[in-house]
């Protein structure tokens, strides 16, 4: 059960599902590119995903582990991102088609709410003390932010390259571009540059994450790049409190060489502030920041994991398991089926004791 510790389990372990994971019935059909929890304020735990299918598929998961399909959305073009209201009675889809859409949840209908020059690859709902809107990235080069009320953006920040990838928690949010650019964005009274961060990575950021400090309020980020790298770093700590470590990385090929992977996204646990990497490689890894440790490492999936994420209390960590189209479309095998795994998760991310 997902609110109790110990191990239950479920199904036998096979190539496709070696950690014995719960799997979510009728996945999407084409490579998972969102994931996402319905937030606290639900008694039930929902779950979307956004896929390169053009749909957004959302299931309830039961506390048995078992999945029920509830409904889907079809969009234009493939779906990028998926992200949900601050009272769940909405999900907005951020789609190559060039606009973002509302799924309300209760009549089951969707309506376009924004709109960019290009592809939106992210979207985030803010809810601030004095309002509340949508944050779209776009690989037009801009940020735009939607008071759902209005056709128009309210705000237009331009960006110096592509959106790649963007986490947002208030009064923070964290975009990294194409060209290795990092920029953090105050949203408190209205949305600002806050500063451009350098980093200590060499290769494209693929993936950001924001943490919290101890007294919960956002501190920092998590970024991950394309060369199996994570950098840590904390916004108004001394530098030496910043670092970066290697993940999904194989070693022991036979001519010395190591095969490195991608981190394609990263998670914080909102109980313990611990972090889940996944990668190319086809494995999750659960990290403890402030100890700089390792706490778990999975065996690896048939395929990449592409996307993460923990339910609101912690308890259930969801991936999905399908190409991410590193290696080229001559990769592409459509005989591997997409999936999304449930693992009940409390105990594996709990900090080391310190001795």
């Amino acid at each position: 059960m997902f609110n109790q510790s110990g191990g239950l389990q479920t199904g036998t372990s096979t190539t496709s599902n070696p950690m014995q994971d719960y799997e979510v019935v009728s996945p999407p059909d084409d490579s998972i590119s969102s994931l996402a929890f319905s937030p606290a304020c639900i008694p039930q735990n929902f779950l979307v995903a956004g896929s390169w299918d053009c749909n957004v598929r959302c299931w309830e998961v039961e506390q048995s582990g078992k999945t029920i399909p509830k409904s889907m959305q079809s969009m234009a073009a493939p779906v990028l991102d998926v992200c949900w209201s601050d009272d769940g009675t909405k999900v907005f889809m951020a789609s190559c088609d060039k606009t973002a859409k509302c799924w309300d949840l209760a009549s089951n209908q969707s309506i376009q709410v924004a709109a960019h020059d290009a592809p939106i690859k992210t979207c985030h709902w803010i809810k601030a003390s004095t309002y509340s809107c949508l944050m779209t990235g776009s690989w037009d080069k801009t940020l735009r932010f939607w008071d759902l009320r209005s056709p128009k953006p309210a705000l237009i920040i331009n960006l110096i390259e592509r959106c790649y990838c963007a986490d947002v928690d208030y009064p923070m949010a964290a975009v990294g571009t194409a060209g290795r650019g990092l920029i953090v964005y105050q949203l408190e009274g209205s949305p600002r540059e806050y500063k451009s961060v350098e980093l200590n990575l060499k290769y494209q950021y693929r993936c950001v994450a924001i943490f919290r400090d101890k007294k919960k309020v956002p501190a920092g980020f998590a970024i991950g790049s394309t060369e199996g790298r994570v950098a840590i770093h904390h916004l108004n700590l001394s530098s030496k409190e910043n670092f970066t470590f290697k993940c999904h990385r194989t070693n022991g090929t036979p001519n010395g060489y190591q095969d490195i992977y991608a981190v394609n996204d990263i998670a914080f646990h909102p109980v313990h502030g611990t972090v889940a990497t996944v990668g190319g490689d086809g494995t999750f890894g659960f990290w403890d920041k402030d100890a700089r440790t390792k706490l778990k490492s999975s065996e690896p999936m048939e395929q990449p994991i592409t996307r993460c994420c923990f339910n609101h209390n912690g308890q259930i960590f969801a991936y999905a398991v399908s190409y991410d189209w590193s290696k080229g479309h001559e990769y592409y095998n459509p005989a591997k089926k997409n999936s999304i795994f449930l693992r009940p998760c409390f105990e594996e991310l709990k900090p080391k004791a310190s001795p």
